[in-house]
């Protein structure tokens, strides 16, 4: 039982060191603003992750393609990695460092967001395509543990949550995700 509650509290410990950190809520006040102005002028947001960051990143387009509260028109959204065909096939004939960056580069247009998550902030895959989305003028959003790591100088916009735990990184994820969501949701059909 005092495990349990050990693992309850850590996760705490971090959303309240988030609460205090004013940089990083601006950081999401910014974030919303940047995906509602490229939604009003008919860009896309792809999100890009790797394994438990892949399963969040496609959580969260499904937020914006879906719903998130309110009944109202899908949002373009898409999660890079749910076309399992093309992922096979780019990281067979070309590396797994490529498959986001070179569907970033097909499908990819300036104006759009890209958000990334990883908990380290140094996936190649996911660098490769920041790098990529820099020269197609495509806005980058990284989500991170404390450091940032190599996306940190990649990120247009960096929430770096401040611990160096994966799970309790990757919750803290979602959270600012689903926040980010309501934020959109309410400020772009209002």
């Amino acid at each position: 039982m005092e495990k349990i509650r050990s693992i309850i509290n850590a996760s705490v410990k971090v959303k309240q060191d988030i609460l205090q950190n004013t940089k990083l809520l601006e950081t999401v006040t910014s974030v919303t603003e940047t995906i509602v102005a490229a939604l009003k002028k008919g860009n896309r947001i792809y999100f890009c992750g790797n394994g438990g960051s892949a399963a969040d990143a496609q959580h969260l387009a499904a937020e914006f393609s879906g719903r998130f509260y309110v009944d109202r028109k899908a949002l373009p959204a898409e999660a890079l990695h749910c076309n399992t065909s093309y992922l096979t096939a780019v990281a067979n004939d070309y590396g797994y460092d490529l498959v986001y960056a070179r569907l970033i580069e097909g499908i990819g247009n300036s104006g759009d967001v890209l958000i990334g998550l990883s908990t380290s902030g140094n996936s190649s895959n996911i660098i490769k395509a920041f790098e990529t989305a820099r020269e197609k003028n495509i806005h980058t959003v990284g989500f991170t543990g404390s450091s940032g790591g190599k996306m940190k100088g990649l990120s247009d916009h960096l929430l770096n949550v401040p611990s160096d735990d994966t799970p309790r990184i990757q919750e803290s994820h979602i959270m600012l995700g689903h926040i980010i969501c309501q934020l959109v949701e309410e400020n772009y059909f209002s």
